[in-house]
């Protein structure tokens, strides 16, 4: 009796490793087990980068935001202790837009919470 082997699946796994690893240098392209380490390295920076991006958008939020605020005398903080007091609940995402891009409405809504 012949030997029985996995020839096809084995082939599809390795050209799908392979495929992932395009536009890698040299062997990390061409070489099964050096392209099969690129890939799984290559997917988990890309799992911890994606939650990376999530404080690096929330830091830029941040940072827009406190230019805004410094403009009419008041600190990040003290804005956003103000907004929890006055019981708004407008998320940075969206408090970043406003700075942005509507100046009058960001105005407005410092005049609500400031009471100076």
């Amino acid at each position: 009796m012949s030997r029985a082997t996995n020839n096809v699946a084995a082939r599809r796994r390795r050209n799908k490793i392979l495929k992932a690893a395009r536009g890698n240098y040299g062997g990390r392209r061409k070489l099964y087990r050096t392209a099969k380490e690129t890939v799984q390295k290559g997917m988990a920076y890309a799992y911890a980068h994606r939650r990376l991006r999530k404080r690096d958008f929330r830091g830029l939020w941040i940072i827009r935001i406190n230019a805004r605020c410094r403009e009419f005398g008041l600190s990040y903080s003290a804005f956003i202790d103000r907004l929890v007091k006055a019981g708004v609940s407008i998320d940075r995402k969206m408090l970043a837009e406003l700075a942005a891009s509507d100046s009058a409405g960001f105005k407005a809504l410092i005049e609500s919470v400031n009471p100076s």
